[in-house]
């Protein structure tokens, strides 16, 4: 079982997986949101202990819990050949390299979710993991993520190119801005760790490499936030209002 920690981690934990969770402990007396997150989960079939706050504080085990915890199944992990069976003409999947802070893994979940990413794909090295932190940043979104972990980034973003995906790498020094790169067909968006960027392996697996226009004083930004403006774009050019 996977420990979720926080209250709207928990509230989507309670909602895509209801009497599928093992339990949720939430804390007795904890006052009106904690005991509206007790009867939504009983309302969809979990099985719910009121506890003190100390004991919310050891099962976290350090991680902020906002006097709340269910343990639900481990997440499912898709394999590339089923995302590569799905490529259509609106695929568009995000694909980290060597992306290892917690908080900034949850926070491009959480904006391939609300965004409508169709899958998000990771190496098992040098990667945050699934972890509770993960899925606080995610703000439950990882509850409805396609999520799929391949054993060499480089192979699988070839594999999606052969397959017909244009592979774009996100590189700060790139010649071409991302606003003057074609989406046609489906697409892959390639965001490196910051400090690091791609790896040179990941940019020759790439179709091409396009930077973020930047025009204030810095030249580049935080990962999950560059994710996030390309995702956007792209969407935006698909569907122009």
């Amino acid at each position: 079982m996977r420990l979720v920690t926080g209250l709207q981690p928990v509230r989507e934990a309670i909602r895509v997986h209801g009497e599928k969770l093992e339990r949720v402990l939430v804390e007795k007396d904890g006052g009106p949101q904690i005991e509206a997150v007790a009867r939504f989960a009983q309302g969809r079939g979990a099985a719910v202990e009121l506890v003190s706050r100390g004991d919310l504080d050891r099962a976290s085990k350090g991680a902020r819990h906002q006097g709340a915890i269910a343990y639900a199944p481990d997440l499912a992990l898709v394999p590339l050949e089923a995302i590569i069976a799905e490529l259509g003409p609106t695929t568009l999947v995000v694909a980290l390299d060597e992306l290892e802070d917690p908080q900034n893994f949850g926070a491009v979940i959480r904006s391939c979710v609300a965004l409508g990413a169709s899958a998000i794909l990771w190496p098992e090295h040098h990667a945050a993991p699934l972890s509770p932190a993960t899925f606080r940043a995610s703000a439950g979104a990882v509850e409805h993520a396609t999520l799929c972990r391949v054993s060499a980034l480089p192979n699988a973003l070839e594999r999606l190119r052969d397959a017909g995906a244009t592979i774009i790498g996100l590189d700060a020094n790139a010649e071409h801005s991302l606003p003057k790169v074609a989406f046609e067909g489906p697409v892959v968006l390639v965001v490196g760790a910051e400090g690091k960027g791609l790896r040179k392996p990941v940019k020759r697996a790439c179709t091409e490499l396009a930077n973020l226009p930047m025009t204030g004083v810095l030249d580049s930004l935080n990962a999950s936030v560059a994710a996030a403006i390309a995702i956007y774009e792209v969407l935006r050019r698909r569907n122009p209002a």
